[in-house]
């Protein structure tokens, strides 16, 4: 179980920075914020890959490109609602 939520963090600032890097603009975010938003994306990704392949959500390499869209989703949304 805690093992779960280390890669789960892990996963989540990875796909968080990736996300920025990827987004176009500047997103003002702290190392905390990041981790965040890239953490929310994972649970995004996952959620969106579960409803359309249907399945269970399972951290793998799909995950992390899943978690990368999600991230990018939840900054798109963000920039939309003037929070980033």
């Amino acid at each position: 179980m805690i093992w779960s939520i280390i890669i789960f963090i892990i996963i989540g600032i990875i796909a968080g920075y990736i996300g920025r890097a990827v987004y176009p603009g500047s997103q003002p975010m702290s190392f905390v914020q990041t981790a965040v938003i890239g953490m929310i994306g994972s649970l995004v990704g996952g959620i969106l890959g579960a409803l359309i392949f249907g399945g269970e959500l399972v951290v793998n390499a799909a995950g992390i490109i899943g978690s990368i869209i999600g991230v990018l989703i939840v900054i798109f949304v963000m920039s939309r609602m003037g929070k980033a």
